[in-house]
């Protein structure tokens, strides 16, 4: 068993692990509980023992954000697997006798009335999302949907070693539920609104239900860099392509060619970054062996998310002159790190002999070919209005072969509504040209800037108080809830802000513990402010 007795109790050194354990044994009827103190108590029969998750950013402080966040933490929570982590808010404002309300989408709303004194300041929205993005690195053997996080700290940095951490969005959750759990706070009407499915199209504020907020000032927690304020996105969609193919047998020598060693990323924070996408080179790979070679394509495969830049992608093919195309992606591979040696110094091509299992035909390899040569990726359009900002941009985030089909699919943004449209019309032409269908869904407005914003204005007004200089205010090009807040709520005041969080969609995502308390002080005090 994976514990150790202690005079208190019984320290359990992985929790997800020790409830499947418990889970298991069938022949005893034990049930183990969370507790609010974050222990674990099991019940065995009419007695009772309490055990102590063995934890690691104990010693952070505020004490209660850490706590939180690594209770989250220890509860698998990506995208499509949020019912137990919104049970767990659930429970919590249970236990605590808070107003909640929890929809079939898996949001949840927690209420908390305001402190004496409070009663005629205006209500204040508290806003993040449950579910994270389960990237891993290629040696990690976690299994993301069953298992929780294994966190760790290095000087001012927390991580999750060989995943993604979930910084974004869980800070944002235990920020707000450390609000609530403090009765000492002095504060407005809180309605923390923790919404499922952010990262994967934001589908559930598309659900969401907001008759119960009665506050018009949302702060949102999902921004990545402390003292920027953001007060404007981009909208976006997913495009999903399917390309059938047919196959035939093919006489020649088995491959597998694997682009590896690049740095991938967040397909709206880091789209300009000009970074290689996985999915994009592979077509550049395959159409070097197809100029000096017969090949045909088995399988093409790369990424897992449509909104994260792919940083892996393989080819299964099997080619009439071995030598030729090894040499030819010898010589490709000198190229394309002569022209990556900034943003992807590490890019490689691995190459391994590979079966000769069923190929596609000559006519489907080259429309895959095609599709991943000709594909649009990257930024698009810049900003005319804003320097530097993103205005329309795509990033083909999966590719995929299931049986006698290939999968494409695209994250799509733009804050020009009619670019946005453009771009699902050049992913449609070039799609059905080749043969194809494209389905569109997760379509969400963008938020546009509020010029009257008394929420801004109070906001900058304490920042510049409390850190001597003035915030960044800024339009982004990624996605934010805000804009379906909006859309919902007319009249809605909205500002983002977040602590610093580096890498995140990847397995080199960190928190910085500093920026953490910094922000975590600005959102308190600014509660304190309202009235």
């Amino acid at each position: 068993m994976i514990c150790k007795r202690e005079n208190h109790g019984t320290t359990v050194s992985d929790p997800a692990a020790f409830a499947r354990e418990l889970a298991n044994d069938m022949t005893e009827q034990r049930l183990l509980e969370q507790m609010p103190d974050g222990r674990c108590r099991l019940r065995h029969g009419a007695a009772e023992r309490r055990f102590k998750t063995m934890r690691v950013l104990e010693h952070l402080e505020p004490k209660r954000v850490f706590a939180l966040f690594e209770d989250m933490c220890a509860i698998p929570h990506g995208s499509f697997h949020t019912k137990a982590i919104s049970d767990w808010c659930v429970a919590f404002a249970k236990e605590r006798g808070l107003e909640y309300h929890q929809d079939s989408a898996n949001n949840v709303i927690i209420i908390k009335p305001a402190t004496p004194g409070y009663e005629n300041a205006p209500a204040m929205i508290l806003q993040g999302h449950l579910d994270m993005v389960c990237e891993k690195d290629a040696d990690c053997t976690k299994d993301m949907v069953t298992e929780g996080l294994d966190l760790s700290v290095d000087g001012d940095w927390v991580y999750a070693k060989g995943t993604t951490l979930g910084g974004d969005d869980g800070i944002a959750v235990a920020m707000a539920m450390a609000i609530l759990d403090d009765n000492t706070l002095q504060h407005p009407r809180i309605e923390a609104v923790f919404t499922t499915d952010e990262e994967v199209g934001m589908l559930g504020a598309m659900e969401l239900d907001v008759s119960p907020l009665q506050g018009r000032m949302l702060l949102n927690i999902d921004s990545e860099v402390e003292g920027v304020f953001t007060v404007s996105c981009a909208g976006g969609c997913r495009a999903h392509c399917t390309l059938p193919v047919s196959r035939e047998g093919f006489h020649g020598a088995g491959l597998h060619v694997s682009v590896e060693g690049l740095q991938g990323g967040h397909s709206g924070v880091e789209i300009h970054k000009g970074r290689a996408n996985a999915n994009v080179i592979l077509g550049r790979v395959l159409r070097a062996a197809a100029a000096v070679s017969d090949l045909r394509i088995v399988s093409v495969r790369g990424g897992v998310k449509d909104n994260v830049i792919p940083a892996n992608a393989v080819a299964h093919v099997i080619v009439s002159d071995e030598a030729a195309v090894r040499a030819a992606w010898t010589a490709l591979e000198r190229d394309l790190q002569n022209e990556f040696r900034v943003t992807d110094g590490k890019l490689r091509l691995a190459v391994t002999a590979a079966d000769t299992a069923p190929a596609m035909d000559k006519a489907s390899t080259t429309r895959v070919m095609t599709l991943l040569t000709c594909t649009p990726n990257g930024v698009q359009v810049m900003s005319a209005d804003i320097e530097g900002l993103v205005q329309t941009s795509l990033n083909l985030g999966v590719l995929a072969t299931e049986g006698d089909n290939v999968l494409v699919s695209y994250s799509i943004r733009s804050s020009v509504e009619s670019q946005k449209r453009m771009m699902q019309d050049k992913v449609i032409c070039l799609v059905e040209q080749l043969g194809g269908t494209v389905e569109l869904s997760g379509d969400y407005p963008g938020w546009a800037y509020l010029e009257n914003s008394p929420l801004r204005e109070k906001m900058v007004a304490l920042f510049r108080e409390q850190y001597g200089r003035e915030p960044e205010i800024e339009a982004i090009h990624a996605g934010l809830e805000c804009g379906l807040f909006s859309g919902k709520m007319p009249g809605l005041d909205c500002v983002s802000i977040g602590p610093d969080l580096k890498d995140i969609h990847s397995a080199r995502e960190r928190m910085s513990i500093a920026s953490v308390q910094r922000v975590y002080a600005f959102v308190t005090e600014l509660l304190r402010r309202s009235k």
